[in-house]
């Protein structure tokens, strides 16, 4: 039997303990994992690509199975590019499944050999998303308990210097 590889697409910014908790548990279902980060022109993110492999590197240390890279494009030209045809994604409330099932479907338009497969997000982190994180540290929010500790840190750094500037 072969490996099966999977890609866990996403922004990242920054990662979250709900990430890593579909990290974790996809590498129940699947042998190796490749953490795809987005390069979307379309978003303005808080921290850079280079920041966000850095942070979930740190993140994951000591996790074997696990590559992260970036992809810029179609997200199933990038799996075939990566011999894989399984997208991982996490879902949280029903809004994520809307968005979700059009992305799965528009997919399966574009490659109807790559498919999607979803792993409902653990309940303690329903309501966590990196935009609410986000968010609730610029305003001093402590977010200790929804993120990595490295990026609990680099949340506080980057606040700091934005209040500089």
């Amino acid at each position: 039997m072969s490996e099966k590889t999977a890609i866990y697409p996403g922004f990242f910014d920054p990662v979250t303990n709900g990430h890593l908790s579909i990290i974790s548990r996809g590498l129940h279902v699947f042998d190796n994992l490749i953490i795809a980060i987005l390069n979307n022109p379309h978003k303005t993110p808080l921290f850079s690509v280079e920041e966000r492999i850095q942070m979930i590197k740190q993140s994951i240390k000591g996790k074997p199975h696990i590559e992260v890279d970036t992809f810029d494009g179609l997200l199933v030209d990038y799996a075939v590019k990566r011999n894989s045809n399984v997208i991982l994604r996490g879902l949280r409330a029903l809004s994520d499944f809307e968005y979700e099932f059009q992305m799965a479907l528009m997919n399966r338009k574009l490659n109807g050999y790559v498919q999607s497969i979803f792993l409902m997000t653990d309940y303690k982190w329903f309501y966590t998303s990196s935009t609410i994180i986000k968010e609730a540290a610029s305003f001093g929010g402590d977010v200790s308990g929804l993120v990595p500790r490295v990026v609990n840190d680099k949340l506080k750094e980057k606040f700091r210097q934005l209040k500089k500037t």
